[in-house]
């Protein structure tokens, strides 16, 4: 008695090659239409018999899933191609015009990026993400920035304008629980790498550390200390805490073996890049003089030495504001350092995004 499998491979025969063959041969006199017809009946005939072959319809999949993975994988370096739209807005005062910009901005529309769906996500989505998260902003007034961006996208007008003034109290940390999805969000005052350095010692003595995590310094060192290979070592201090602190995959370049990891689930972590430095409109002297060009360049050098950012076998992923404010331009900024809020919301969509990607969900 024929089993399944060949009545499958009989009834496909039948059905398929018997009207196929016959109309094959009438369409033997025309070449293009032969092949066709032939290429035809070959996907046909595939793919009335994947299913009858376990081992067959198996690679089909897992070569699909692998497809779809590994692509999803590489999105993460096509995070940063996003473009700005820049309008000038008129505004009229007593008799006297003015303008302003209005900034908005959103991904390039290459190929590699459609295919990547990313997306801007409203409160509701962002909420779902971060429901239960503890995240810690920590850095200069760039990050500062970048924690209100955050706050702004999952609080209401009202809920916003209660913390600005908080926020942005000179030098000062910031703290804050959102009770509706169980969010906490902290800002921390750490203008130098060493003020990083202690927070993450802070997080081991603890034994506790955030779920997110977006740090970044070197402006104020820069002005302050003006020294670059000083500003390195201190990077490298900070990659070794980093480290020393949490669960390291193999794949991080590690000078010893990693100690103090407190829990089997790894944070995500990023650094925020400084911006672009338009030296002309820097508002002091100082600024100008000790921001230069030429420093700017060689404080990029030492956080690429350091091994820090992923990109050059650490574990930071890089928030590049440099590549947003500069594609932004210098329309976006009144000082030549800080720039218009549009560039914080899309380095904030960059982090949600890549915590879609890196934990495998899709909204």
């Amino acid at each position: 008695m024929l089993g399944a499998v060949q009545l499958g491979i009989l009834a496909a025969c039948i059905v398929l090659f018997v009207p196929m063959g016959m109309a094959g041969w009438h369409l033997s006199r025309n070449k293009v239409l032969f092949f066709s017809g032939a290429l035809f009946i070959t996907l046909a005939v595939g793919v009335h018999l994947t299913p009858y072959f376990p081992s067959i319809s198996d690679f089909v999949s897992s070569f699909s899933s692998s497809v779809v993975v590994e692509t999803r994988d590489s999105c993460i370096s096509f995070l940063h191609d996003i473009v700005f739209d820049v309008k000038p807005v008129e505004s009229w005062n007593s008799n006297i015009s003015s303008s302003d910009y209005e900034v908005s901005w959103g991904w390039a529309k290459s190929s590699p990026v459609i295919a990547c769906e990313f997306q801007k996500l409203g409160r509701s989505d962002a909420s779902d993400l971060l429901n239960g998260s503890w995240v810690v902003v920590a850095g200069d007034s760039q990050a500062r920035f970048v924690a209100l961006s955050l706050l702004n996208l999952v609080l209401d007008s009202d809920g916003l304008e209660s913390v600005k003034d908080d926020l942005f109290k000179r030098h000062s940390d910031y703290r804050m629980v959102i009770a509706e999805i169980g969010m906490k969000l902290d800002f921390i005052w750490a203008p130098y790498a060493t003020n990083l350095t202690d927070l993450m010692m802070e997080f081991k003595r603890k034994r506790n550390y955030p779920d997110v995590l977006v740090m970044g310094s070197g402006l104020w060192h820069m002005l302050h200390v003006t020294n670059a290979s000083d500003y390195g070592v201190s990077l490298q201090r900070l990659r070794s805490a980093v480290l020393s602190l949490v669960p390291i995959s193999s794949q991080f370049d590690m000078d010893g073996p990693v100690t103090g990891s407190v829990s089997i689930r790894s944070p995500h972590l990023f650094w925020l890049g400084m911006p672009m430095l338009i030296n002309s409109m820097l508002n002091t002297e100082e600024k100008r003089e000790k921001m230069s060009s030429a420093a700017r360049n060689a404080y990029d050098r030492e956080i690429s030495d350091s091994k820090l950012l992923r990109q050059f076998g650490g574990p930071l992923l890089l928030l590049d504001i440099q590549s947003l404010s500069r594609n932004c331009g210098s329309w976006c900024t009144v000082d030549g350092m800080h720039y218009d809020g549009a560039v914080y919301e899309a380095a904030v969509h960059i982090v949600l995004n890549a915590l879609l990607i890196e934990s495998h969900q899709k909204l």
